[in-house]
């Protein structure tokens, strides 16, 4: 019965042990998310600044060029 008790006493701690590995490696993916993503945002703020800056200097153009062709 001890023998038991011990076989399945290592059974739980070894799965404790995959369980908390698991947990670290999805905590250092959800940071590196989150690092890309407030990249990811910030690329995006600047490149909205440039369209309004190139829109407010009168450059219509770009707005033109995102337009869809008649065609679409």
């Amino acid at each position: 019965m001890a023998d038991d008790v011990n076989a399945a006493l290592i059974d739980v701690q070894t799965q404790l042990a995959f369980q908390e590995d698991m947990l670290n490696a999805l905590n250092e993916r959800v940071v590196a998310q989150d690092l890309e993503i407030r990249n990811l945002r910030r690329t995006l703020e600047l490149l909205h600044e440039q369209i309004q800056q190139k829109n407010s200097a009168g450059e219509g153009a770009l707005t033109h060029e995102l337009e869809r062709p008649p065609h679409y």
